[in-house]
């Protein structure tokens, strides 16, 4: 990352005058412009994210195991996780959202990504990725965190997640009314490498 704080940009997309450097993201970042919206990828901790919003990847009873879930429990405390059973069990796709605990994030989103099978599909991650863009808007939020859904214990594809995720982000775009970030926040040098590509191909040009 350029010492001056200045993001790397996708392949001829812009970046959107309205960032600002964040301690809690990672220095492997880009930015895409989706007016209104900019678009982020990070590689990074989710949990660690100075945010509006970080959305955790659950089960349908909202229970919090490993992964990502059990990283926003350990580090945000365990009345995350009551809250968030308190409103369950609810629809695979569908969303709720409660406090962010001890996490750096003012809330946080729990997006039902797959049922009690862990097992997840491709309608399943763009109904969560939607519901929590439009959960968070209806909140009058402006800025979101999200894992890359299904691709830990629910084994999908993290190419496949990415493009999924990317399409749903622009789709939403024009529909987002108080939403200004959207930060897509990945495990490693792989997933990060993976979004950015899906991204580069998706955002050229648009």
């Amino acid at each position: 990352m350029p010492g001056d704080g200045h993001l790397k940009p996708g392949r001829g997309i812009s970046v959107s005058s309205r960032w600002r450097w964040d301690p809690s993201a990672s220095e492997n970042m880009s930015a895409f412009s989706i007016p209104p919206l900019t678009l982020e990828v990070v590689e990074g901790d989710i949990a660690a994210q100075s945010i509006d919003v970080i959305v955790n990847a659950a089960n349908n009873a909202l229970w919090m195991g490993s992964g990502v879930a059990g990283a926003i429990k350990s580090r945000g405390g365990k009345r995350i996780e009551d809250e968030a059973m308190a409103q369950g069990p609810v629809w695979p796709g569908e969303c709720v959202l409660t406090s962010a605990g001890r996490l750096a994030a003012k809330h946080v989103i729990h997006a039902a990504v797959m049922g009690q099978d862990l097992v997840t599909s491709e309608a399943l991650i763009e109904a969560a990725t939607g519901n929590a863009l439009r959960l968070a808007d209806s909140r009058g939020l402006a800025s979101i965190a999200l894992p890359a859904f299904g691709t830990g214990v629910g084994g999908f594809p993290i190419g496949e997640c990415a493009r999924i995720m990317i399409r749903t982000v622009r789709a939403y775009a024009p529909h987002a009314r108080s939403l200004r970030l959207v930060r897509l926040v990945l495990f490693g040098r792989d997933a990060h490498d993976a979004f950015e590509r899906a991204a580069g191909e998706s955002l050229d040009g648009a």
